[in-house]
Parts: structure tokens; C-alpha cells; sequence
């Protein structure tokens, strides 16, 4: 059925499949940092500086190496130019006329998001240079964290005894390496920005595409002593020495006047600007660069509607905003910065916490740009009643919130093109609503529209072959859409269940809205989702058919783990069940709904009941209650339940929900078996291990390591207590995937013991957050997002 369906859709229609098995993304264990802001489009550079993975169309993705795009360092004394070198290692085919292969040995790269450092020790010159990247990712700052730019800010330390001139030369090609670079009608034009006493140059290279045109481009500050120069147009197809001889005689670029003509079809264009100072002997001068793109107003894969980015609210949706992107990124990067250190620093400075970890936590947090992150504003003239459907109109605030921050969506992961797949957004969830609180409340409001609305629409599902609509009313969505079509208008676009018999969806709404109320303090929201809440808990109870007070799943993958079927009572979405059930009780006390606080003690004393009854076998909590060969696999996530209440601080007292022994016991199995029993201890937890010691090899996911997974289960261990297991376990992922297999910026979903990996650049590991959440709980701090982020000035 997969197959047929995948021929049509992209062989027929020639559209690109949701979740594509028969084309993976192939690893290159070549990524860095990304540049750009949030929901803006963003650009990947490697660790060796090269441009080589663009999503600048939102949430869709080209891994193409362009090898134009590069910085160039000229080196002159007493008026000779005495060294030239592209800083690249690669010898490429075309632009000949450069000095490639610049010796790796000299370079050093260092990333700590969103920041990165490229050291190049000049063979021989005596000159050192660092380049640091900034992007604007700037926690509860919903302005300059919109941006799409990046600053490249060049230090030039020379241990000479002689006064040197450096020029650094930034070249660009005009599109992203994909055939749309030689369709033809593309153009540059130089340009200078002046504002307040500050003033920037460079080229705009304007990309005139039928669909979602972009203007790039590259810029230097002006200051005094400081020199900046361009080239509007060379070939980069070809040799390139008329650029290469340009810059060899005297340091600096023509800066011819006007605009380049337009390219022909099969002709692409690049440009280069150049930035140029004399450093004093043994001195340090610093030049400063960026890059700027501006794709105002896009259309998805459909191109029914008009969507306008978030950062058009501040810079226009003209096209036209790229010089003063580029004049704003350059005056604010060293505020950018500022905030950056005071966020990061106190994390970074705490030596009780291991150094792969801090990498960790900031390093997986390139996902909230990179994971085909969009962000667009409301239309000015768009109404309550545009955005409730038929059946929202008790989200009082629903047009208020997205008015003012915006409606936000990021990817399940760069290979399964879905946008807030909910049952992993969960997961992920803690990052955004820690540093992003606005985006995971404007993300909710979103979810709860499509839940009390529907989609009639019948369609047939790919793993059972049944026929049912699309989105079922009372239901949590799985997904918000796909970027190839219209997400927010049509959602749903997984193909592969019916989720409206998913257990867990429902209950994972109900969790977060509780837990965002508990770090938000956020009431309106709070009361706008009561009814939701309400909504999704009577839509799950039908799926407790024996009225125990505890849900059962139905005999097929029926959750997020929808290749690893579950029967009968389960740890996983029972747990999940009676931790929604504990904070259905909770939300009601707090707004003083006492029938309905009354309905949920009734059910919640059942349901523990059954769930120990059921499941608990003295030592930990079974996979589910069927009976069957595998029932009694010890599942890595069967604590997801209380991992949500801990963090709500709801894990003590009238609200305890699981006894505090068996928690702690079934951790300690879990680390026991799924962690240390499982490739030395090194890989973090497998999600299913036997009670002898073998994987449970019963499905495809049961013998896998799913990273956000891990991160979430060492959450759940620092907060009960275990925080040297909890670090154990959670370094195991960090270094197989970011050191041993090479996946740095792309973590994946998962991988095995025998390094088979699965879906790269996934949503789940921000989950990340939630150890940092739990750290700073057991330092006894308040809740991170509750506190307004303190800038210091710095003298």
C-alpha cells in the first residue's frame, strides 16, 4: 500500500512524500551551526565553513555544497601581497583561478549554538584568524530572534614585528545550488545603508524566482580604518581569476557602479564583498560581515494562501528589507551577544555539570530554527471567526496571542516532513516553553482550533488499509499539515494511522497544557483550555471499555512508538492517563470546577488502583497487561507518565499518583537493564529490554534508542534522585551521536546497538530541556520561564 501510494504522489504527481522510506536523506558527517533566527529560513554551514544545507522555502530542504559561497584572506606588507588563500580545504573543479586546499591541520572548528568559532592558524604568516558566527537566538525575545541574517565577526591577531593589511573577501552565489540558479532573470546590485552614524555595504543578490523569491546579501561595517569593497557579479561557473587577480593587487575589489544584468537561462551569477584594514605589528583589529536573506512572503507546496514571516512586523514584507536586515544584524550582534552569554553563562560556569552535557543542551537546540522552522503573522484583517472554524469560538484569546507573537510550526524532523507532530512535540515541548514561552502557548492555541473542529474528508490509512476521515472532532491532531501542502488549513498529514484512535494524543495535550500553565502562570490560557481539556478527556475515556478508571490500548501501534504494538493496560499510555487524570483534578481545584475535580478523584483512585494491579510486578512497571510473550519487556519510557508531574512539582502529597518506591525501583531496573546491560552502558537506554537481559526485538522501535526519549528518562532520573544515573544514561546519546557517528546537527531519532540510525535532524531530542528543568528544580530555583531573562550591562 506504501508503495503504490509513494509511485503516485512523486512519480505521477511529482509532489515529494510526507515520510519517504525509499529515499532517505544520505548521512554526510559534515555538519555545523546554522545560521538565522527563528522561522525565518536558515542556512547550514559545515565545520569546515562551507554552505551546505539551505531551508530557506519553508520546511523544505537542499543539501547542496555551494563552493562559491567562502572566505577569501589577503595578507599584504609594504604594498606586496604576500599571501592569498581561500579557506577551504576543498580543490574544487570550477574556479580554478583561486588558491584552494588550504591545509586543514591549521584550522580549528568550535560550535556552542548559536554561536560557532573558526580558528585558522595562517602556515607560515604569523597571522591568526577567528571567525565567530552569530545568529539571533535569543530567548523570551520574540523581535531579533525573528531575523533571518548571521554575523560573521573576523578577529586578525598579527604576531608580526611589521604592520599588516588583511583583507577578508566574502563571496556568494546567487541562489542555493539547486537548477533554479541557471533558470535565468537573476540579477545584483551593490548597495550602502546609512543610519544614526552607522553605515553598511555590499551586493544584493536578487533571486527572481516564480515562487517564493529571495534577495540575499552580503555586507561589511564601515568604520574608520576599516575599508569595504565589492564585486557585483562574476561567473562562478568559470575560473574566477579575474576575481582572484582583483584582489591580489591591492587587497581590495573594483566596486563597479550599477546593477549586473540579468543571467540567461543556464547562466548563474555570484557576487563578493570585501572588507579591509591595516593591523598594527603584534596588534588585533576585528572586521565585521554578514549575511542577510529576505523571503518576506511565501507560499507553501499548495500556494493557495499568502503567508508573511514574522520579522516582516518589524523590517516590511516589500522584499526590499535585506540592507537594513543587513545594517540592524551588524549594530545589534554585539547586544545579541550579550544576551547570549548571560543566558548561556551560568550553565557554562557551573562546574558540577559535565562539559558534554552544556554541549548537549545548547548544541540540540539548533532544531528550534533548523527543523524547517516557520513563523508567520496573522493577516492584518484577519477576524476571530477566520481562525476558529465552526466550533472555536471559546478560545477568547485564540486571536489575541496569535496576533501579537505569531503562529509558529517546526517539523517532526528534516526527513519526516510534518509540522508540530504532536505526540513528539511532548517531548521537545520543554525547550519552547522554557525560552520561547509565547511560541508553545500560540502552538497550543493552534492545537486546540483542530481539536474542536473536523475534517470529513475520508481517506485511506497505509499500515491497516481502513477508510476514515481525515480528523475526527473532540481528537488532538497528529500533525498540523505538510509544509508540500497547507498546514493550519489542511492537517493531518500522516498518512500511516488513523490517529484518532491514537491513546496518547489527547493525554499529552492535557499535560501540557497544565505544565505550561505551571511555568507560565499564564490564566487566561489556562481557562481558554479548560473546555479543550475537558473536550479530549471525554473523547479519551470511551478507550476504558471495562470502566476500571485506567485506559487500554487496542491491539496495534497505537501511540507514538506506531510500530511497536501495545494491548490490553500499558505502562506507557496508562501512565500517561492517569498523570492527564491527576491534572484534570489539578486545573479544576485551581479554577474552582469542583464537579468536575470530583469526577477526576473518582476515576484517578480506580485507575491507580488497576494500573498497580495490572502492571506492577514488584520491581517495575510491565509493557502492558496482555499476557502476551513480550508483555513483560521493560520499557525505557514507562515513567513518561510521572516524568510530566515531577516537572509540575505535583510529585508529592494529595497528588502523588505512582507510590515513590515504584518509581524509583523501576528507574533503577531500567538503568540496570535497558542502560547498562544494553552495548556497555554507552548507548543511553534501549526503549525495550527482556527481564534477561536481551532487547526486545518483538518490533522495529522495541530494539532502538530513541534519543529524546533518553534525554526524557535522564529528566525523570534527576528529578526522583538519580542524577548520576540520569548523567550516565544521557551521555551515552550525546557521544554516539555527536562524537562516534558523526551526527552533529542532525541528531536523529534513532539509532541501534549496531549503528543502523533512523530519521536525521529530529524534533525529539529537544527534549534536552526538560534535565536542565529538572536540575534547576532540584536547586530549588523557581521555574525557569517564570522569571523574566536579567540582562546584565556589561562595563
Amino acid at each position: 500500500r506504501y508503495f503504490r501510494w509513494w509511485y503516485k504522489k512523486t512519480r505521477i504527481e511529482k509532489k515529494p512524500a510526507f515520510i519517504d522510506l525509499l529515499c532517505a536523506v544520505p548521512l554526510q558527517q559534515i555538519y555545523g551551526c546554522p545560521l538565522g533566527g527563528i522561522g525565518g529560513g536558515t542556512i547550514t554551514r559545515g565545520w569546515r565553513g562551507e554552505f551546505c544545507r539551505w531551508q530557506l522555502n519553508p520546511g523544505i530542504y537542499h543539501y547542496e555544497t555551494v563552493i562559491a559561497n567562502q572566505f577569501t584572506v589577503c595578507l599584504r606588507c609594504k604594498g606586496q601581497t604576500v599571501y592569498q588563500q581561500v579557506l577551504s580545504v576543498e580543490s574544487p573543479s570550477t574556479l580554478q583561478g583561486w588558491n584552494w586546499g588550504y591545509c586543514g591541520h591549521y584550522a580549528f572548528y568550535h560550535a556552542l549554538y548559536p554561536r560557532a568559532w573558526m580558528v585558522y592558524d595562517l602556515p607560515g604568516q604569523n597571522v591568526v584568524l577567528t571567525c565567530r558566527q552569530v545568529s539571533p537566538v535569543i530567548p523570551h525575545d520574540y523581535k531579533d530572534s525573528s531575523l533571518p541574517v548571521g554575523v560573521f565577526i573576523w578577529e586578525v591577531e598579527n604576531g608580526r614585528d611589521e604592520d599588516v593589511d588583511v583583507s577578508i573577501m566574502f563571496s556568494l552565489q546567487n541562489g542555493m545550488g539547486t537548477k533554479e540558479d541557471v533558470s535565468g532573470g537573476h540579477w545584483n546590485e551593490p548597495f550602502a545603508f546609512e543610519k544614526e552614524g552607522e553605515r553598511v555595504a555590499g551586493v544584493l543578490l536578487h533571486h527572481c524566482t516564480h515562487v517564493n523569491p529571495i534577495t540575499f546579501a552580503i555586507s561589511a561595517r564601515e568604520k574608520a580604518g576599516i575599508g569595504v569593497t565589492h564585486l557585483t557579479a562574476f561567473n562562478p561557473a568559470g575560473s574566477g581569476r579575474e576575481v582572484w587577480q582583483d584582489l591580489l593587487l591591492d587587497g581590495r575589489l573594483d566596486s563597479p557602479s550599477g546593477k549586473s544584468s540579468l543571467t540567461e537561462k543556464g547562466e548563474v551569477t555570484a557576487a563578493a564583498v570585501c572588507a579591509s584594514c591595516r593591523v598594527p605589528a603584534q596588534g588585533h583589529r576585528t572586521l565585521e560581515l554578514a549575511l542577510a536573506w529576505d523571503m518576506p512572503r511565501v507560499h507553501f507546496g499548495s500556494k493557495e494562501k499568502l503567508h508573511l514571516r514574522r520579522y516582516t512586523r518589524f523590517f516590511g514584507s516589500g522584499g526590499d528589507a535585506a540592507p537594513a536586515l543587513s545594517h540592524h544584524a551588524l549594530t545589534h550582534y554585539e547586544e545579541w551577544e550579550r544576551k547570549i552569554e548571560a543566558w548561556q553563562n551560568p550553565i557554562l560556569e557551573n562546574s558540577q555539570l559535565p562539559s558534554w552535557y552544556k554541549s548537549a543542551l545548547f548544541n540540540e537546540l539548533y532544531f528550534m530554527t533548523d527543523g524547517g522552522t516557520i513563523w508567520v503573522e496573522l493577516p492584518p484583517n484577519c477576524r476571530a471567526e477566520d481562525l476558529q472554524g465552526p466550533a472555536g469560538a471559546g478560545l477568547s484569546h485564540l486571536l489575541p496571542v496569535l496576533q501579537e507573537y505569531g503562529r509558529f510550526a517546526y517539523l517532526e524532523g528534516q526527513e519526516y516532513r510534518m509540522y508540530n507532530t504532536y505526540d513528539v512535540h511532548f517531548y521537545a515541548s520543554f525547550a519552547l516553553v522554557m525560552l520561547w514561552p509565547k511560541l508553545q502557548i500560540s502552538l497550543q492555541y493552534d492545537i486546540a482550533v483542530t481539536v474542536v473542529n473536523e475534517d470529513i474528508q475520508p481517506r485511506q490509512y497505509l499500515m491497516r488499509g481502513q477508510t476514515a476521515q481525515v480528523k475526527l472532532k473532540n481528537v488532538v491532531p497528529h500533525d498540523i499539515g505538510d509544509p508540500g501542502d497547507e498546514p493550519w488549513q489542511r492537517v493531518n498529514a500522516y498518512l500511516m494511522h488513523d490517529t484518532a484512535d491514537w491513546k496518547d494524543l489527547n493525554l499529552k495535550f492535557v499535560l501540557q497544557v497544565y505544565r505550561d500553565y505551571y511555568l507560565t502562570r499564564d490564566s487566561l490560557y489556562l481557562r481558554d483550555m479548560w473546555p479543550v481539556c475537558q473536550a479530549v478527556m471525554e473523547s479519551e475515556l470511551k478507550f476504558d471499555t471495562d470502566n476500571d478508571g485506567l485506559i487500554e490500548n487496542g491491539g496495534f501501534a497505537d501511540q507514538t512508538y506506531d510500530a511497536w504494538v501495545v494491548n490490553g493496560a500499558s505502562a506507557y499510555c496508562g501512565g500517561l492517563w492517569l498523570a492527564a487524570v491527576c491534572m484534570m483534578c489539578k486545573m479544576a481545584e485551581v479554577l474552582g470546577d469542583a464537579e468536575i475535580q470530583q469526577k477526576y478523584v473518582d476515576i484517578l483512585s480506580k485507575g491507580k488502583e488497576a494500573f498497580e494491579r495490572m502492571l506492577w510486578n514488584g520491581k517495575y512497571y510491565n509493557y502492558d497487561s496482555s499476557g502476551s510473550d513480550t508483555s513483560s519487556s521493560i520499557m525505557s519510557d514507562q515513567c513518561a507518565g510521572q516524568w510530566f508531574i515531577g516537572a509540575c512539582g505535583l510529585d508529592q502529597g494529595e497528588f502523588e499518583v505512582f507510590p515513590k518506591s515504584h518509581v524509583v525501583s523501576a528507574l533503577k531496573t531500567i538503568f540496570e537493564k535497558n542502560v547498562m546491560s544494553f552495548a556497555g552502558g554507552t548507548m543511553g537506554a534501549v526503549n525495550g529490554m527482556r527481564p534477561d537481559g536481551v532487547p526486545d526485538t518483538s518490533s522495529v522501535q522495541s530494539n532502538e534508542v530513541w534519543i529524546g526519549v533518553v534525554y526524557a528518562l535522564a529528566a525523570t532520573m534527576i528529578q526522583e534522585g538519580l542524577v548520576e544515573e540520569g548523567f550516565h544514561t544521557a551521555e551515552g546519546c550525546y557521544r554516539m551521536v555527536w562524537e562516534q557517528l558523526g551526527m552533529a546537527f542532525q541528531t536523529p531519532e534513532a539509532y541501534r546497538e549496531k549503528k543502523v540510525y533512523r530519521s536525521l535532524a529530529y524534533m525529539r531530542p529537544l527534549s534536552i530541556w526538560s534535565m536542565q528543568l529538572a536540575l534547576e528544580r532540584r536547586a530549588g530555583r523557581a521555574p525557569a520561564s517564570a522569571q523574566p531573562l536579567q540582562v546584565p550591562i556589561h562595563p
